[in-house]
């Protein structure tokens, strides 16, 4: 069975964007990619989500209000739409499914809102059954915290509560789920750093740890999550980049290793992939280095599902570049391959039906 991977890019104008759309590359042993599929109508591919059986892949529209579902040939890779949908709000720019795969939610960013939709059985999906408005005291920086504005939404590892970092208020949102529905957590809310500018979060695999992402201040938070009650306590705050580096820089994505053990962020202006340590018995992190992509504004990165490579994607010099970890150390590597593609922003690996594995 061959392994593929699915690439969304920036496509417009108004984005200074240069990208093909969705792009399916097949991936050899090393983390190489090469091309297989392009599909060049869509605008904005920006966000992508892998259903868990492999056999689905679903893409918001950024800037748009639609999401898009896929079917995935499990011998080709190739993609098929099956249908678009309405988000009910502006720029969606995150999507995740639920534990059992059975619902969407979508993050709208602009829009300040969650929508959520039915997975149909084949893959497709349902009008809106949800829409939960997100509103909040905006932050301080003048530009980029006018509103609420909602970047990302994570389910917990039972999947009874929904997460959502919020770059425009400084806060992230906890919300209680069940069956499709979502309603205020008995915490509703933590208040971050002011001007910290929460963007993306990672659970701990195994400990009480979720770790936030900070955009604007290019930080990362740690918080105790309590698993019964659905609720977040403060630990730490550490800079994501080094501190000798006196320049601009906003931070990014955030991703954790399958034993717990690294913690990584990526920079945006330092242009780097940060690597901590996390302590297994306090969850709390430390500065190992920031290492550069040798490209501009790795907006994006991805962990490979055996935990050996991390692509990192520059959206502004147009490639994809891979990295190997150190099993021992966490530490990151450039292997030298380097993938060509306009204005990469995200890529997911697919996954072996399991039929296919029989």
């Amino acid at each position: 069975m061959d392994r593929f991977a699915y690439v969304g890019s920036r496509t417009t104008r108004e984005r200074n964007a240069r990208g093909p759309g969705l792009s399916v590359v097949a991936v050899d042993a090393r983390g190489g990619l090469a091309p297989v599929q392009v599909v060049d109508d869509l605008v904005n591919p920006s966000y992508l989500a892998m259903h868990p059986d492999g056999t689905r892949l679903y893409t918001v529209h950024g800037d748009r209000t639609e999401v898009s579902a896929f079917a995935i040939d499990p011998d080709s890779g190739r993609l098929r739409l099956l249908n678009r949908q309405s988000t009910e709000g502006l720029n969606p720019v995150h999507l995740v499914l639920d534990a059992d795969a059975s619902h969407l939610v979508v993050t709208n960013h602009i829009g300040s809102s969650l929508a959520v939709l039915p997975v149909r059985e084949d893959g497709s999906l349902g009008l809106i059954v949800q829409r939960v408005p997100i509103d909040g005291p905006p932050g301080p920086h003048r530009v980029e915290q006018q509103q609420a504005k909602p970047h990302f939404a994570g389910f917990d590892p039972s999947g009874r509560f929904l997460l959502v970092p919020d770059k425009g208020c400084d806060r992230v949102w906890l919300f209680a789920y069940a069956s499709g529905r979502l309603a205020p957590g008995p915490q509703p809310f933590v208040r971050c750093r002011e001007g910290s500018g929460p963007r993306h979060l990672a659970f701990h695999p195994t400990g009480p740890w979720v770790f936030v992402v900070n955009e604007l201040d290019s930080t990362v938070a740690v918080f105790r999550f309590d698993t019964s009650l659905g609720t977040l306590v403060p630990l730490q705050w550490l800079p994501t980049v080094p501190d000798d580096f006196t320049g601009d820089s906003r931070a990014a994505a955030i991703a954790i290793s399958a034993d717990g053990r690294r913690l990584y962020a990526s920079n945006r202006g330092h242009d780097s992939i940060a690597t901590f340590d996390v302590a297994p018995d306090t969850g709390r992190l430390r500065f190992v280095e920031a290492v550069r992509t040798g490209g501009r504004t790795p907006r994006a990165f991805t962990l490979s599902p055996d935990g050996r490579l991390l692509h990192a994607l520059n959206e502004d010099s147009d490639d994809i570049v891979v990295f190997a970890i150190d099993a021992a150390t966490g530490r990151l590597t450039l292997t030298g391959a380097r993938f060509g593609t306009g204005s990469p922003v995200c890529l997911v690996h697919g996954r072996v039906p399991d039929a296919a594995r029989r």
